[in-house]
């Protein structure tokens, strides 16, 4: 199967070795796209695929700024870049560890930052492309007990929103896809940060909050919902500012377009605070 593309079938993908960036890369190779995924920890390895195209996996780490800039710079093209490399901090707010926070902004700002950069230079010039960012639901509501994670993928929807308005004029899109509930090893690498002491005023509910969440991404979609929203892109001329994946996603966005901010804490809290 080919997969149809407005942009070209040179596709670079970040955080490819597993779960949403792995799934991203294995799609697009799987309908015709030359893709090059990186991650910090893959089996370097070049494959041809049954869908006629190819995957080529390098080892990259995308915080390193100047290693990323010099890696897309020789890229043989880059057409479309899907960046997905992330990871993930609980805890309340009050008590998150400075370094803790700082690595959270640094994989998941900075990280997509480091990538997307070199890209739209090279996208620009060549006068089309297109960029898409995977962001989450988390980006759009604030979740307790992941201030962190929430607001790096918060500054994610403020970057693509600005690189959309600029590079229009290049011919070059931007989209941020929002996942909700997925089933991906992101659950269990997880880093928290909280105390296993019961007197903490914190231990508790963020013990039964993160419980609640690592459930509902264990019983989530599959990463391929994600990845065959990313290639559906592909095929778009205009596409959406943004992509919430899952019908059910979509209604709830649509849904807290519509409702005060208190009716928005007021669900949240039910779902992730008044647990039992």
């Amino acid at each position: 199967m080919k997969g149809k593309s407005y942009y070209g079938k040179n596709v670079f993908v970040t955080g490819a070795s597993s779960g949403i960036g792995k799934a991203c890369a294995l799609i697009f190779a799987g309908n015709g796209f030359d893709v090059i995924g990186v991650s910090r920890n893959t089996e370097e390895k070049t494959e041809r695929m049954p869908g006629g195209g190819s995957l080529t996996l390098r080892r990259l780490d995308v915080t390193d700024e100047a290693a990323v800039r010099e890696f897309v710079e020789k890229l043989p093209g880059v057409d479309i870049a899907v960046l997905c490399a992330g990871m993930g901090v609980a805890g309340p707010a009050e008590t998150t560890a400075s370094e803790l926070t700082r690595q959270q902004m640094e994989v998941n700002y900075f990280g997509t930052l480091n990538a997307a950069q070199p890209c739209l230079g090279r996208m620009r010039r060549q006068q089309r492309g297109l960029l898409i960012v995977i962001g989450s639901i988390a980006g759009r509501v604030s979740i307790p007990m992941q201030s962190q994670y929430s607001a790096s993928k918060y500054a994610l929807e403020a970057f693509t929103d600005a690189v959309r308005m600029e590079m229009r004029q290049y011919g070059v899109r931007a989209c941020i896809i929002e996942p909700g509930d997925t089933k991906t090893g992101f659950t269990d690498s997880r880093v928290m940060q909280y105390s296993d002491n019961d007197s903490d005023n914190y231990s508790s509910i963020c013990r039964k909050s993160v419980a609640r969440m690592a459930s509902d991404e264990r019983n989530g979609r599959s990463p391929d919902t994600v990845a065959k929203a990313a290639l559906a892109l592909a095929g778009k001329k205009n596409p959406p500012a943004r992509v919430p994946v899952g019908f059910e996603y979509k209604a709830l966005m649509l849904l807290l377009r519509f409702t005060p901010d208190r009716g928005k804490e007021f669900i949240l809290r039910k779902l992730y605070l008044d647990t039992k």
